[in-house]
């Protein structure tokens, strides 16, 4: 980025403002490590500019130098890489560096209450505006002086006598709401169309802002399920009804089996019973049962309506949400009847994701892991070193991992929109989903398995499959394995409560609509991050795979 452009929300650096005591320096270490970005003391910076300390500098040079060194310095760090920034209590009161924290940070005030600063700095060395003089009366004037320009700041955070980690996360969950992360998904076919995937805490609470200014017509039908309706649906209605858009819901039951003709059938009916308009929007409020149906009513009614998708699970906020698939299954298979039909937005409400059991978040999970095995070894390395902290719930772990996976498939997606590439492409998205549909089918989609632990199980074979056929580097599945495992997924045949068949299971993958010309088509790795297709896979090999890894005949 050229020093003078003014960086996007979510890539500016984090500028703390408040009075000496506020806990700039501990909190925004904390707040540093959880952003995965430097930390950087302005103070120290000066000093290391200036080669003295700043006492010694106000004692030699006066406050007067001291503020114009801190105005150089500041400048130099707003002009660098994104960082968080602690700054010296007086630095924010300068206008000209004021303006330019405005234009290229943003700026949270560390508010804390006159008792717990006194606390903080009496008998503290180092503080020259205390040498020699009463704290509470220099602090009461400070306040009165200050507190007005600190006002200012972006954003505003109260941060009692309480640990340097609730500080930490009153801040972050601050910044999250405030400059929710943007995935743009750009697709420059023949029918050119960009949306972005908004990922963040509260944005139930802001849909209606977000989604005034880009609904074609004030109006939208909501479809949703009865688990989702419950948990969450009064906090979508109250935001839309803010901005003034008029809404109905559609409720269908939960679960695999709503991708069903049937269903199809009798929730356009009801759709199209509302007199909807071609500006009418369709918002598919759950998880990828729910966007699936959703997208496909959108595609079929009046030839196409504007969609938006707000998924509430962590497999639909990584996979199903992004990409414009849509479909329901049929007797064949699963997806066999579909469209490609692009969303308005996608919002990714990451709070949403606090109702889901341990379970849930693990399905989702392999999904994540999944794009890293395909093309990102180093989303696969993420993967491993904060899957933990992932599945416990911790909320900028959520928010990161839906982050790098949604860039990764906006990626995939832009380049091979409607899966037409010859060879990898969109098609890559598939890995480990051959075994994943046959084994759900086998299951018959009641529950028992999920379909992300089916993924999960999927990559493994995949990466067996690919070992066994020469492809692929010993160990891969073994490490594969070993980290879902780990993490107490499932990670092979035998996490399942009985044997299968190994003919019944590739009779499933024949289904499949990734067949060619009567072949099976698989996505196979030649190492962690570089997966490719293969439709020169015998069925002799899959099933003497299925045999070894545990399935009878």
């Amino acid at each position: 980025m050229p020093d003078d452009a003014i960086p996007e929300a979510g890539t500016r650096t984090i500028v703390l403002v408040g009075l000496m005591g506020a806990g700039k320096t501990t909190i925004g270490r904390r707040l540093a490590a959880r952003l995965n970005l430097p930390f950087v003391d302005a103070d120290a910076e000066i000093e290391r500019a200036a080669g003295c300390t700043i006492p010694e500098l106000f004692a030699r040079h006066g406050e007067a130098a001291f503020r114009d060194g801190e105005r150089r310095v500041l400048r130099r760090l707003l002009l660098g890489p994104r960082c968080v920034l602690s700054t010296g209590g007086g630095a924010f009161m300068d206008a000209g560096t004021r303006a330019l924290i405005k234009e290229r940070a943003l700026s949270v005030w560390l508010r804390v209450s006159l008792p717990v600063l006194l606390k903080r700095v009496t008998g503290r060395q180092g503080r020259p505006l205390l040498a020699g003089r009463d704290p509470h009366e220099v602090m009461t004037s400070l306040m009165a002086l200050r507190h007005p320009i600190y006002a200012e700041a972006d954003l505003i955070v109260d941060c009692g006598d309480d640990s340097i980690e609730t500080g930490a996360q009153r801040v972050l969950r601050a910044i999250q709401i405030a400059e929710p992360a943007r995935v743009p998904v750009d697709l420059p076919g023949e029918r050119p169309h960009r949306y972005d995937v908004v990922i963040g805490p509260d944005l139930l609470e802001r849909a209606g802002a977000l989604l005034g200014p880009i609904l074609p017509q004030k109006r939208c039908v909501i479809v949703t399920d009865e688990r989702v309706a419950a948990l969450h649906l009064p906090a979508l209605l109250r935001s839309l009804g803010d901005a003034g858009i008029r809404t109905d819901v559609l409720r269908i039951p939960g679960g695999e089996s709503s991708k069903s003709l049937a269903q199809f059938s009798e929730t356009i009916e009801a759709l199209l019973a509302l007199r909807v308009e071609r500006r009418t929007a369709v918002i598919g409020f759950g998880g990828g049962v729910v966007g699936d149906l959703a997208g496909f009513l959108a595609a079929s009614a009046l030839r196409g309506l504007p969609f938006v998708q707000i998924p509430t699970t962590l497999l639909s906020q990584v996979d199903s949400s992004v990409g414009g698939k849509t479909g329901i299954n049929s007797a064949s298979g699963k997806n066999l009847i579909g469209a490609f039909h692009q969303p308005l937005a996608v919002l990714a409400d990451s709070d949403v994701l606090g109702t889901l059991t341990r379970r849930e978040l693990g399905a989702g999970y392999a999904e994540i892991l999944k794009a890293g095995l395909i093309s990102d070894p180093a989303l696969f390395g993420w993967c491993e070193n904060h899957a933990g902290r992932l599945l416990d719930g911790e909320s900028a772990t959520l928010i990161e991992a839906v982050r790098r996976a949604c860039a990764f498939k906006a990626q995939v997606v832009a380049a091979d929109e409607h899966e037409q590439a010859a060879d990898g492409g969109r098609a890559l998205l598939n890995l480990g989903h051959s075994f994943a549909h046959a084994l759900e089918a086998e299951f018959h989609y009641d529950g028992r398995l999920l379909h992300g632990e089916a993924v999960g199980i999927g990559l493994v074979l995949a990466a067996a499959l690919s070992e066994r056929l020469g492809y692929c580097p010993p160990l891969v599945s073994e490490r594969v394995s070993a980290h879902l495992r780990s993490l107490g997924l499932m990670a092979g045949l035998d996490d399942l409560p009985h044997r299968l068949s190994a003919a019944r299971l590739i009779e499933h993958m024949k289904g499949d609509k990734k067949m060619r010309d009567g072949r099976l088509s698989f996505v196979l790795l030649h190492g962690i991050g570089r997966a490719f297709t293969s439709r020169a896979v015998g069925s002799d090999d899959v099933l003497a795979l299925l045999l070894e890894q545990g399935c009878d005949a």
